[in-house]
């Protein structure tokens, strides 16, 4: 082991995970600990797991094994969804020497200073004691910060296992959501993308309020904090998107004209098996009025296919459903039988060859609206966010109404927010090529 041990993370999944890897290394960091890429082969791994798919349990044990091809002396600690929903399979992966529950996982610098372990310890507390809210945001990997104000879910969608692994809805005080940004204001990042396991529920504990102020307080807040140029609403349920919410996202001058709205399925017979808490006119709704008020906004949905009574008719509802709405694009996730929820008792179980063939037919329907999105803001000048990353001589940014802006590498550009003349689709394409004057160039350096 080196002299100043070195621990290295991988994480799986979504901007929550990405949050919570970050505060866990500062956390290490702090505590003696240096970080290194993943692929350096550290004397201890971390690695921050998802559940939503059976494809982010098989990837685990693909990433254990990847760990351990880089350094075989490296002692793994599991973490994350996977590991609270099921820790004994963990264990039984060749190589894992801890696996820690949604507890532990922030006390996890006490189970890392032990040596390699025939057969993984598990600490894992039952789900329903998890009661505590760990503040968490991820810092310094890129110029946006992902800022958890929320963790947990009440809702008992049929399909779903995050409240099996992550325990009942809870939040981050208003005070310490605002401390924080203010605290990432000072480190000099433009983008803060407020996360969470269902986010406008920010302020309630079992569908009442908790006296933490609500969502659009909690909005109205930090849309008073200097130093931050933007807020981003990572996602939210289309029955928490209020018109009040909508309308105050349209008179900020920093929540960007940005939503990501899980929609799931277009036909009400399939909401309703799916225990959502809205239908399809609701959707409708909520679209209609983010378009009256702010008509360039970037629209994102969430559906899935093949969900068990998903029969032909209610596929082309779906289908028919999407077709006419006007969103920009889709995530299109085939659905998965997961242990312990309702949908896995259901009958009607549609073929896994049909739910890949419907996957399918949705992306290339997202494919085409995104096109059509960004076509729609050809020749616009508009704010772009330039990101550090740099492949083939070009460089990425974001735009506030989230398209992606190739421009060639110029590390003078990077965490600036300049005005851009959005043109013609890039070569390696999802994304178009920007102009930047030279007046604004030169204004600016």
């Amino acid at each position: 082991m080196s002299a100043i041990p070195t621990v290295s993370f991988h994480t799986l999944g979504c901007k929550l995970n990405f949050a919570e890897t970050s505060t866990i290394a500062r956390t290490l960091v702090s505590n003696g600990f240096r970080k290194v890429d993943f692929n350096i082969g550290a004397d201890f791994v971390v690695i921050n797991t998802c559940s939503v798919t059976e494809n982010a349990d098989r990837e685990c044990r693909s990433i254990v094994r990847k760990a351990l091809s880089y350094n075989p002396e490296s002692f793994v600690a599991v973490i994350g969804c996977y590991a609270q929903l099921k820790p004994e399979e963990i264990a039984s992966i060749e190589g894992v020497d801890v696996v820690l529950g949604a507890n532990e996982k922030f006390n996890i610098q006490q189970f890392l200073n032990r040596g390699k372990k025939v057969r993984a310890e598990v600490h894992s507390c039952n789900i329903d004691d998890v009661e505590n809210f760990i503040g968490s945001y991820s810092i310094g990997d890129r110029t946006r910060t992902f800022l958890k104000i929320q963790d947990g879910c009440d809702y008992t969608c049929s399909y779903c296992t995050i409240p099996l692994a992550r325990g009942m809805s809870r939040s981050d005080s208003m005070e310490n959501v605002i401390r924080i940004a203010k605290e990432i204001a000072a480190s000099g990042v433009k983008e803060i993308v407020l996360t969470g396991v269902n986010t406008g529920d920010y302020g309630n504990v079992e569908g009442k309020p908790a006296g933490n102020g609500s969502f659009l307080d909690l909005i109205r807040e930090l849309d008073e904090v200097e130093g931050i140029e933007r807020f981003r609403i990572s996602s939210i349920e289309p029955n928490l998107l209020s018109d009040e919410i909508i309308e105050f996202v349209a008179s900020s001058n920093k929540f960007v004209p940005h939503f990501h709205i899980p929609l799931q399925s277009g036909d009400d017979k399939i909401l309703g098996l799916m225990r959502r808490r809205y239908r399809s006119g609701l959707y409708v709704q909520r679209i209609a009025k983010i378009r009256e008020l702010m008509p360039d906004a970037c629209i994102g949905a969430d559906v899935i296919t093949g969900f068990p009574g998903e029969d032909d008719e209610s596929f082309k509802k779906t289908y028919s459903f999407l077709n006419g709405l006007d969103v920009s694009y889709l995530h299109v996730f085939t659905y998965s039988e997961r242990e312990n929820t309702h949908a896995a008792e259901m009958k009607d179980v549609v073929p896994v060859s049909v739910r890949k063939e419907r996957n399918r037919m949705l992306r290339i329907l997202s494919e085409k609206k995104l096109n059509a999105f960004y076509r729609s803001q050809q020749g616009k000048t508009l704010p772009v966010l330039f990101e550090a990353d740099s492949k083939s001589g070009m460089m990425h940014g974001f735009s506030a109404n989230y398209v992606k802006v190739s421009h060639p590498y110029n590390a003078q550009l990077i965490n600036q927010i300049l005005p851009v003349k959005l043109g013609e689709f890039s070569d390696e394409g999802h994304s178009l090529y920007g102009m930047i004057s030279e007046e604004i160039l030169s204004e600016t350096f």
